[in-house]
């Protein structure tokens, strides 16, 4: 998300060129392995299953065929907006079994977390869930420890933070001294962001700071959390 605003607002084109902003891949499309879309279109090839998915998972190719192959073979594949949708076609569809395809990061993880405590309570055994998350703190770390990235600093994601809150950050800050910001999504969230970790920087500090104060706490969600 950040990625699309710098680039939507010209965010690099207003930066000195000292300042480089280099992105990872953010988006939970881009970190769904392919045997998980394999796995998933294995699914809708079995008879009596509905898959349940966000639409831009559907075009995703796996190694053989994909989501939007197979529901034009014939296979039962709804796009939903939400995990409860999904829920719902499994209360309309008794006879089936209904897929949700859960995908996403800590963000989406409470909500699909969620429906399977209702579906659980109401008894509804005909509603599962294919989980392809992933979490952000071990890629960080994964990232750091495989040698020198040339990476000074991070802008941590205001969505993901809101869920966990900033604790997660503070072994990148006190292990590998790199300052992490916190930042929204407004370009001037970003720029104010940058501009945080260019003064950390400069002044030889590493420290987890939180620009997305609107929306972020330092201990993020207790209830998201638990759930």
């Amino acid at each position: 998300t950040h990625t699309m605003a710098i680039f939507r607002h010209g965010i690099r084109s207003l930066l000195p060129e000292t300042v480089e902003l280099v992105s990872g891949p953010g988006c939970p499309v881009c970190v769904t392995a392919m045997e998980e879309i394999d796995r998933a279109v294995k699914l809708a090839q079995l008879p009596g299953v509905i898959i349940a998915t966000f639409g831009d998972m559907i075009r995703v190719p796996g190694s053989e065929s994909s989501l939007q192959q197979e529901q034009a073979k014939g296979a039962d594949i709804r796009m939903v907006y939400s995990t409860f949708d999904a829920l719902k076609f499994a209360s309309e569809n008794q006879d089936n079994e209904v897929v949700f395809l859960g995908i996403g990061f800590e963000t989406t993880a409470p909500t699909v977390a969620a429906a399977i405590k209702t579906a659980h309570e109401n008894k509804q055994s005909n509603f599962s869930v294919l989980s392809a998350h992933k979490l952000l703190p071990p890629a960080m770390d994964a990232l750091l420890s495989s040698g020198d990235l040339g990476v000074d600093g991070f802008i941590c994601p205001g969505h993901v933070t809101t869920i966990i809150g900033t604790s997660s950050y503070e072994k990148v800050a006190d292990e590998y001294h790199k300052p992490c910001v916190v930042v929204g999504f407004e370009p001037l969230d970003i720029l104010q962001g940058i501009h945080m970790l260019v003064e950390q920087r400069e002044e030889g500090r590493a420290e987890v700071q939180i620009q997305y104060t609107r929306g972020v706490n330092p201990e993020g969600n207790p209830g998201a959390l638990k759930i």
